[in-house]
């Protein structure tokens, strides 16, 4: 026991024992001298941090002896690390100059380094501040669509996801402090994205792999929806906004409050909105009725409210903290009525009679969070970060007062980072990650059986600074099992045209299809990825970024078992598990592989001066890519129409769905984002970008629903008070379709915003007006299921006022 015990003690005392300096002192200035006021410097790797003072100096106490980094920010200059050997007795004078930039330096919380827009190998965006507040829209996809390199699914202004340079769903993970949102919106466009923006902070995008913070989820890109719903401090505080929108008659209010005593900080926030049906200005559908009413896209209205409360434990190296939200939300589901056709002006009796068969969502979720971010001054540890959530989650489709189908999704996450302290100037660690989902769809159009899903994985992180060089690597490997009972196999009748031939029938027997078969279903994967990046500072105010990553993803369970009428995507989705043959669907023979990406990212930024910059350009194969397929036949759609066809309907497959398969194909995605930022002068401010992507099989055709070639030009005037932007966008015309995908023309959207700040006691206010579609367009977008039948609001204006205090 003896020798041990001194083994034991000696290697403790070799990880704790630190050799203290005395200080580092030094000041913060810019490129002509000027004291910078308020910067914040961060001694990295430790608690050590403070702000400069009125004459741009600083001091850092009781640091260790030894090579340091040093982190320094401040608004409206680029962030600067700097590296030091500190002796013994410290440093008196150090100088740091900062250079200017017209471009946002926002911290990314969603990266345990480090990192923002001019520091990341990865390209990333961060919208927050008065920017987040003006573009904050009802749906997360429709908040973020102004960003360069992200589009939106658009579902009818009541749900939509955002698009990562082509990428949806299940490879887009959208996260609230870092933890998947929990919610079903990966399933289906029409389920609503959880993470509210109202009460947000800021909400950051990155875009290409993320999948070593993240998992295989994130194959295309992650969304982060920040707030502060667990403290990290107890500073009073508190913002809230009032609107009132036009063209839907939306009212929005929502607020948050932070607060607290002693070791304690606690955190309230709630919103409500409200909207009714929204205006354009022609008809909704693509090719009208003969008796179509122009003006509105019918069952558009929606109603969301929820609040949050948390509260936080504050330590001298930390905090941990917990959190409860709740949100509730109804939407209408534009184009889901089982009546038939829009009722018109002169039916009356038909209007009232589809009105009480329009299909709406009831949505709830319960969210639990636990985070906790403890540092250390001593010991090979540097940083424990723990990170929890259980979210509970129920979606209800409401036909005629009736629960037609649910969907609930109950899920566990929790993720452990320990950070290490520098070695060798490496700085890094290990993260282990575990989720699981418990996946549930019962009733009329459970297109999917029940399923739980759960993955275990260990990831690996570091960095390091070789002078002007930032080389990050990383490495994730993953177990992802996917469990499913009771999964169907039944005899759908599909058909082509030559097939529909009776329609003397009504179509009720959708619901009693012949079940050919019943089997549980258990599939492993072992997904991993790699990551190499690499940021050059070659010239004073420039960078070259360069990623490379091969990441895997795992299919999702709607992806492999989907067998049924999805209204919402308005087909008949059949997934991976099952194959055509003759018109027949049998059970796939072929195992089921993993995705796999091998992504390049080549980035370059000048971001100092008056000029900025940042051009991005990435390549993406990506080896079995599962996408829906059509496969040109019909199914029933399962609902009871309660008429015969005729004669002249022979071939209008009303009733039915097109059939879609999901199926795995070799793809190629290249393309490039473009930003360039002009400060003309004090007030006025320049903006330009644009971004592209070509998506295409390797087999020859093109992947559906790709985002056209945009181009934005964006004037920007703040004087005092007053500040004020107008912002014109060109889609170009969309011809790169996939096989029975129609082409989308090109529109150009005009926005404009004014507002104006002011003080009331303590409190700033600010009284804003911003415009939408100003010049009131009839627009089609194309990455939206819905193109055909629910095109963008018409004109739009919105007033509100925000305040803080």
């Amino acid at each position: 026991m003896f020798k041990p015990t001194l083994l034991t003690a000696g290697v403790f005392a070799a990880l704790t024992s630190t050799a203290y300096a005395d200080s580092i002192k030094g000041m913060v200035t810019d490129a002509a001298g000027k004291p910078i006021v308020g910067a914040r410097v961060q001694l990295i790797g430790t608690n050590g941090e403070t702000r400069t003072d009125d004459s741009g100096r600083f001091v850092l106490a009781t640091i260790n002896a030894g090579e340091a980094e040093l982190h320094i920010e401040a608004a409206r200059f680029a962030h600067r690390n700097v590296h030091l050997d500190v002796p013994a007795q410290g440093l008196d004078n150090l100088s740091v100059v900062l250079l200017r930039t017209t471009i946002e330096t926002i911290d990314v919380k969603a990266s345990p380094f480090h990192a923002s827009a001019t520091e990341s190998s990865l390209p990333v965006s961060v919208l927050a501040g008065d920017a987040l507040k003006m573009r904050q829209a009802a749906t997360l996809g429709d908040t973020l669509k102004n960003e360069v390199g992200v589009h939106s699914n658009f579902y009818g202004g009541v749900s939509s996801s955002p698009i990562i340079r082509g990428l949806d769903g299940p490879r887009v993970l959208v996260t609230q402090n870092g933890l998947d949102a929990g919610d079903a919106s990966r399933v289906g466009p029409d389920h609503n994205v959880s993470a509210e923006a109202s009460t947000a902070t800021q909400i950051e995008v990155l875009r290409g792999p993320a999948t070593l913070f993240y998992g295989s989820g994130a194959i295309g890109g992650v969304v982060n929806v920040v707030d502060e719903r667990i403290p990290t401090d107890n500073t009073t505080r508190a913002e809230w906004m009032l609107q009132r929108e036009s063209v839907n008659n939306e009212k929005l209010a929502a607020g948050s409050l932070v607060t607290g005593a002693g070791n304690v900080g606690v955190y309230i926030d709630g919103f409500w909105r409200d909207n009714d049906s929204y205006s354009i200005p022609g008809f909704a559908e693509a090719e009208p009725d003969a008796g179509a009413v122009k003006g509105k896209v019918a069952n558009t209205a929606a109603t969301a409210k929820g609040f949050t409360l948390g509260s936080s434990y504050l330590l001298e190296n930390g905090y941990v903290g917990l959190s409860y939200g709740r949100l509730d939300r109804e939407y209408g589901i534009p184009g889901h009525s089982h009546g038939g056709h829009e009722a018109h002006d002169d039916h009356a009796d038909e209007a009232e009679e589809h009105a009480e068969e329009a299909v709406f969502a009831d949505l709830t979720q319960h969210r639990v969070q636990l985070l906790s971010e403890l540092n250390f001054s001593s010991g090979l540890i540097r940083a424990v970060n723990t990170r929890l959530a259980f979210t509970d989650y129920e979606h209800a489709e409401v036909e005629a007062g009736i629960v037609g189908t649910t969907f609930s999704n109950q899920s566990t996450e929790a993720r452990i980072e320990l950070l290490h302290r520098p070695f060798q100037e490496w700085r890094g660690g290990l993260s282990l990650h575990y989720k699981y989902s418990d996946f549930d769809a019962v009733g009329a159009e459970a297109f999917t059986p029940p399923s739980e899903t759960e993955m275990l994985a260990l990831g690996w992180m570091e960095e390091h600074h070789f002078g002007p060089w930032l080389v990050q690597l990383g490495a994730r490997i993953e177990r992802v099992t996917i469990d499913a009972t009771d999964a169907l196999l039944p005899d759908i009748g599909a058909h082509g045209d030559e097939g529909h031939e009776d329609h003397g029938h009504e179509h009720d027997h959708g619901h009693d299809a012949e079940v050919i078969r019943v089997f549980d279903v258990r599939q492993k994967f072992t997904p991993y990825s790699l990551s190499a990046g690499a940021v050059w500072d070659f010239a004073e105010g420039y960078n070259l970024g360069l990623s490379l990553s091969r990441s895997q993803r795992a299919p999702s369970a709607s992806e492999l078992l989907s067998f049924g009428p999805h209204i919402g995507t308005a087909s008949y989705e059949v997934g991976a598990m099952f194959m055509l043959d003759d018109n027949e669907f049998v059970l796939n023979s072929q195992p089921i592989e993993l995705e796999t990406a091998n992504n390049l990212d080549i980035t370059l930024r000048k971001f100092s001066g008056n000029t900025g910059f940042v051009l991005n350009a990435f390549y993406n194969q990506v080896d079995n890519y599962y996408y829906q397929q059509n496969t040109g036949l019909f199914a029933e759609d399962g609902h009871d129409h309660g008429e015969e066809h005729s004669d002249e309907a022979e071939h209008d497959h009303s009733g039915e769905l097109p059939v879609y398969l999901f199926t795995a194909a070799d793809v190629t995605l290249h393309g490039f984002e473009a930003q360039y930022i002009w400060q003309v002068n004090d007030p006025f401010k320049l903006t330009l970008q644009g971004d592209y992507i070509r998506a295409r099989l390797n087999g020859g055709g093109d992947l559906p629903r790709t985002p056209p070639l945009r181009f934005s030009a964006e004037l920007a005037y703040e004087q005092g008070t007053i500040s004020a932007d107008v912002r014109a966008t060109r889609y170009m015309k969309q011809d790169n379709t996939a096989a029975l995908e129609t082409a989308t023309d090109g529109y150009t959207l005009l926005d404009a915003s004014v507002s104006y700040r002011f003080d009331i006691g303590s409190s700033q206010l600010t009284a804003y007006l911003k415009g939408q579609n100003l010049t009131d367009e009839l627009v089609r977008v194309h990455t939206s299921f819905l193109k055909d039948i629910a095109p963008l609001p018409g004109r739009s204006v919105a007033l509100g006022v925000r305040g803080s205090f």
